[in-house]
């Protein structure tokens, strides 16, 4: 890439999870970002080439992040191809480059996904001979893997900068898939009013996902710090981008911030998991894992949040079992008054069984399973005690005046 080229803005887009936009989009902002549009499924923002670094390394809750390389309408496999080849991918795409076309289309007279594909291949390839001015190319140099999207008639061409889905932090390395995604977890605890000061338990912890992710919020560790993008070998980004990416998410990490997270569960086998996948996360030390039922659900500090995912119908075929767990859970809650409750879950009766309406509730998917977020708000925290002394000694001076 051109000196003026490395100093333009790109854009690039950040697939999400339904129901998650707002969050991703919030991210986005705090990492300096202009967010241009935000759409289901998807954030378009705009950043120089080192956004595509960091927004990989620092996003918790997105499923990828995609460079966007055209957008426009194409209802004939002429105009896909047409347009598709009028775009600059030899800015993209180096001579030797691999680059593997997927596809799909929602509503759209295109509605041959193979077809798409491979038109957008060759109009890629005829573009690329306009520029390199070959016949044939090998495909044996890094991946650039580009999707056709089509929505409505509209097509998006984006080349994924991530390589493995944004999920996968480095610390789960086995093939078992969690019931909860690890992006999910992190939007449900920034989603919540936990801060690293106050305590928190997920009582159905399973291997640990949730409290793993609060804990590297907590400690502001990035999420991509201990992995691997398939975008490092991109010639066009400059090697001291990722570099300098690197290091800022070790300047600005917490390591010493204290955390106090506790995740409890009857499953042994789970349990083993969650130890395991914490140290490799190394958070062993700043997370307490115990065998302990849901019932037995009490702490000595008198406010914290609970943050959760509660086995649900379709993990549990018996529909009476499930109401029994729902309404004992909802009774053991009662132990912790005074604090914030959090609780993910498509069982339909939570409330009724609760006995209480939640304060806010919020939709969101778990994988292709339609869930609540319900939250439970319990009272403010005063301030921290020093600053309860500081006004108890102010007050204590007036009144002497």
């Amino acid at each position: 890439m051109k000196n003026n080229e490395k100093s333009s803005q790109i854009q690039l887009m950040a697939t999400a999870a339904f129901g998650l936009e707002a969050v991703v989009s919030r991210e986005i902002k705090a990492l300096g970002y202009d967010v241009l549009e935000t759409e289901n499924g998807r954030v378009t923002f705009t950043g120089p080439p080192e956004a595509i670094c960091r927004s990989n390394l620092w996003l918790r809750t997105a499923e990828r992040v995609l460079l966007k390389v055209g957008e426009f309408h194409a209802s004939t496999f002429d105009e896909l191809f047409e347009k598709t080849k009028a775009l600059d991918w030899s800015r993209w795409i180096p001579v030797n480059g691999r680059f593997p076309v997927t596809g799909k289309s929602v509503k759209s007279q295109l509605g041959s996904v193979p077809d798409c594909q491979a038109i957008v291949k060759k109009a890629v390839v005829e573009s690329l001979k306009k520029t390199y001015r070959k016949e044939w190319f090998e495909e044996n140099e890094g991946d650039y893997k580009i999707e056709v999207a089509l929505l409505k008639d509209k097509a998006t061409l984006t080349i994924d900068t991530s390589g493995e889905g944004l999920h996968k932090r480095g610390y789960r390395k086995s093939t078992h898939q969690a019931p909860l995604k690890e992006t999910l977890a992190s939007a449900l605890v920034q989603l919540s009013f936990w801060k690293p000061e106050r305590v928190l338990i997920d009582p159905f912890c399973g291997s640990g996902t949730i409290p793993i992710e609060a804990a590297m919020i907590g400690k502001n560790l990035a999420p991509g710090m201990n992995r691997e993008f398939v975008s490092e070998l991109w010639p066009w980004i400059q090697a001291s981008d990722w570099r300098q990416a690197r290091k800022e998410t070790h300047d600005v990490a917490r390591y010493e911030e204290p955390v106090q997270i506790q995740g409890f569960d009857v499953d042994e086998r789970a349990l083993r998991s969650a130890r395991h996948y914490s140290q490799e996360a190394f958070l062993e030390d700043e997370i307490h894992f115990e065998a302990r039922d849901f019932r037995e659900l009490r702490s000595r500090y008198y406010y914290g949040c609970v943050i959760t995912n509660p086995p649900y119908g379709e993990r549990m075929s018996d529909e009476e079992e499930v109401k029994k767990i729902y309404t004992e859970f909802g009774k053991a809650l009662q132990n912790l008054e005074t604090w914030s409750k959090y609780i993910l879950t498509a069982y339909p009766d939570l409330e009724t069984d609760f006995g209480k309406k939640a304060d806010r509730r919020r939709k969101l998917y778990n994988g292709r399973i339609m869930c609540q977020y319900y939250q439970y708000q319990g009272p403010r925290p005063p301030r921290k005690k020093e600053n309860q002394e500081d006004a108890a000694v102010k007050h204590n001076s007036v009144s002497a005046e």
